[in-house]
């Protein structure tokens, strides 16, 4: 249990980086949507909005993350939801790429990536908890 714990919260570093991004000035959005080959990032206040409370959301999931991993046990049945919630996300990651037009590369990694990781993540948990 041990190493799934220390496993999580490695992982959970990630998305509560993205705090961080929340309060990048928009030049520097720019330069990375640019350098990650989106080309220039659209202007006006719905995009500066989207960029910075998805980096908050993000942030907030690694938050819980972290906690959730302090006691796998005690917080058996959060996690398990958290898993299953985790994988519509997945799946609604690859939808919203794909339907936003995001190259396909990209497309064929996140969304599947994240369901394959959380996936892991279940058989992983599910060998361990009583």
């Amino acid at each position: 249990m041990k190493r799934l714990q220390l496993f999580l919260r490695i992982f959970a570093i990630a998305p509560m980086s993205a705090a961080f991004a929340a309060v990048l000035p928009m030049g520097v959005m720019d330069r990375i949507h640019q350098a990650i080959g989106l080309g220039p990032i659209p202007q006006g206040p719905i995009v500066e909005y989207l960029a910075r409370s998805t980096s908050m959301f993000y942030a907030l999931h690694g938050v819980l993350l972290w906690y959730i991993a302090s006691d796998l046990i005690r917080y058996r049945d959060l996690f398990r939801f958290y898993l299953r919630v985790s994988l519509l996300f997945a799946a609604g990651l690859f939808f919203t790429d794909l339907s936003a037009g995001l190259p396909l590369r990209w497309t064929l990694v996140e969304g599947p990536m994240v369901g394959a990781f959380i996936g892991a993540i279940m058989v992983w948990f599910r060998k361990l908890s009583p």
